[in-house]
C-alpha cells in the first residue's frame, strides 16, 4: 500500500472543517462536495510541484477561493436573462432533456450497482472502469497482484451487470403493473358512464 502523502492526511483530518468553510460561503448547495474534492485535487497537484509548509491553511484558502468562484459564476448564470436570448439553446429541447435525464439515471444506477460491491472490489473496479487505469498501475497503486486486480475487476463487472439486469427486470415489471392499472382504471371509468 503506497504511503499517504502529507496533503492526504491533512485533507482527511480537516475535511469537515473544509466542508463547513465552503458551506459558509455557498450556503446549502449540492456542489459543496464537488468543491471539497476539487480542493483536494488542487492541493495535491500543488504538493507534487512544491513543498507546502502549512497544508491546512493552504487547503482552506484553496477551498475559500473555489467557493467564491462558484458563487460568482452562479450569480452570472442567474443574472443572464432569457430576454437576451433570441433563440432557446439546443439543450432545452425535450429530446435533449430526456437524454440528459436518461443519462443521469443510468449513472445513478451504475453508482447504486457499485455500492453493492465489497470495498476492495469497488475500489479496484472504479479505478479500472471510471479512471481508466491499467491493471498493472492499479496493482502497484493498491499493493495487490495483477491477477487479484483482474479477479476484482471481473467480479465487479459480473455483480454490477447482475444488479443492473435485476433492476431492469424490476422496472419492466413495474411498468407492466402500471399499464394494467391504467387499463383497469379506464375500464372502470367506462362502466361508470
Amino acid at each position: 500500500m503506497p504511503k499517504q502523502s502529507s496533503i492526504e492526511r491533512t485533507f482527511i483530518h480537516y475535511r469537515q472543517q473544509l466542508v463547513s468553510a465552503i458551506k459558509g460561503i455557498v450556503g446549502s448547495s449540492d456542489d459543496i462536495e464537488d468543491i471539497v474534492q476539487e480542493t483536494f485535487v488542487k492541493s495535491y497537484e500543488a504538493e507534487l510541484k512544491q513543498e507546502i509548509r502549512y497544508e491546512r491553511t493552504y487547503m482552506l484558502k484553496t477551498a475559500r477561493h473555489l467557493a467564491l468562484n462558484h458563487v460568482s459564476s452562479a450569480r452570472e448564470r442567474q443574472n443572464q436573462s432569457l430576454d437576451d436570448m433570441e433563440v432557446l439553446p439546443n439543450n432545452l429541447t425535450s429530446v435533449d432533456l430526456e437524454k440528459q435525464v436518461e443519462s443521469k439515471e443510468r449513472f445513478l444506477n451504475f453508482c447504486r450497482a457499485t455500492d453493492t460491491l465489497s470495498v476492495e472490489v469497488k475500489r479496484v473496479f472504479l479505478l479500472k472502469k471510471v479512471y481508466g487505469m491499467s491493471q498493472r498501475d492499479i496493482a502497484q497503486y493498491i499493493g495487490l497482484s495483477e491477477s487479484t486486480v483482474e479477479k476484482h475487476v471481473a467480479k465487479g463487472l459480473l455483480q454490477c451487470s447482475l444488479y443492473l439486469k435485476q433492476l431492469s427486470q424490476q422496472n419492466d415489471l413495474n411498468e407492466k403493473r402500471a399499464s394494467k392499472q391504467r387499463i383497469s382504471n379506464g375500464a372502470f371509468e367506462m362502466r361508470k358512464k
